[in-house]
């Protein structure tokens, strides 16, 4: 079963590199490929078809081994990409940030508004394009929320693909019971990937370190492609950092792109997010 991947564009370079991560992704899973912009009203459809057609060969310089559609929506992003990507049962959203300003100031905060919206995976990118080997570095913040190790699922979906190894980061802890059930945490995270054929390392934070300067450290001294979290905002993520540790990792200073995971009802399943 083919798998589609929707990108939301607004003609800038972000964009542009957006749309290299999906045609290198689609060509890697045989996935068909949207590229979507969304105007405010509808007497600039026409001109966006116009801009569309460009975007396309944009995405043809890329590659060409994938299938390509364009889609203009009439609209605002905090709903429409959602919606769009869910009319066409997309399994991913490539989307581009801007450290400070951009397409209706699609900064981190207002990324995670439009990630929050939407129930699909996010790969968020800045302006790091996809190296020719894939994500072959993946860095993965594991807590001792129940809900982080849905990430697990789509990572090792993500790793099949390019034989990534992932590298999980843990924070340190000094109360027994915390320790204890981290511990725990970790001992099931290695176990997954093992049985799912995933190479793994641990990472846990030094004593006093902050967690998020942790993540982009390791991510740093290993290179990463791609680093996942998951988006608890409204359960405040990592404990007590809420939508700040989120808005953080999306522009993060490596300008390292960033799978976002909205959380599922229930743990980690035996099915995929992406079909082999």
């Amino acid at each position: 079963m083919q798998t589609t991947l929707l990108v939301p564009t607004d003609f800038t370079k972000v964009a542009h590199t957006a749309i290299q991560h999906a045609v290198k992704l689609c060509e890697t899973m045989n996935s068909k490929l949207v590229i979507m912009h969304i105007v405010k009203d509808g007497e600039d459809v026409k001109k966006a078809n116009s801009k569309l057609e460009k975007e396309k060969e944009i995405a043809l310089s890329y590659g060409s081994d994938f299938e390509l559609e364009t889609i203009v929506r009439v609209g605002n992003i905090f709903e429409d990409i959602g919606q769009v990507a869910s009319e066409i049962s997309a399994s991913l959203i490539i989307m581009g940030t801007h450290g400070a300003s951009g397409w209706q100031k699609v900064t981190g905060s207002h990324a995670l508004k439009v990630i929050t919206n939407s129930s699909i995976p996010f790969i968020v990118v800045q302006k790091q394009n996809m190296k020719h080997s894939g994500y072959d570095d993946i860095v993965v913040p594991l807590d001792l929320h129940k809900e982080t190790k849905q990430k697990l699922e789509i990572v090792s979906d993500m790793a099949h693909y390019f034989d990534s190894k992932v590298h999980l980061v843990t924070p340190y802890e000094t109360d027994k019971f915390l320790k204890n059930k981290l511990n725990a945490n970790i001992a099931w995270a290695r176990k997954y990937l093992t049985r799912k054929k995933v190479k793994s390392s641990v990472h846990i934070a030094k004593k006093g370190t902050n967690l998020i300067k942790e993540i982009i450290s390791v991510a740093a001294e290993v290179d990463a492609d791609l680093i996942t979290i998951m988006n608890l905002q409204k359960n405040s993520l990592m404990g007590m950092m809420g939508s700040h540790y989120e808005q953080s990792m999306l522009t993060n200073e490596l300008q390292t792109p960033v799978l976002c995971v909205n959380p599922k009802t229930t743990t980690v399943s035996s099915g995929t997010v992406f079909t082999r």
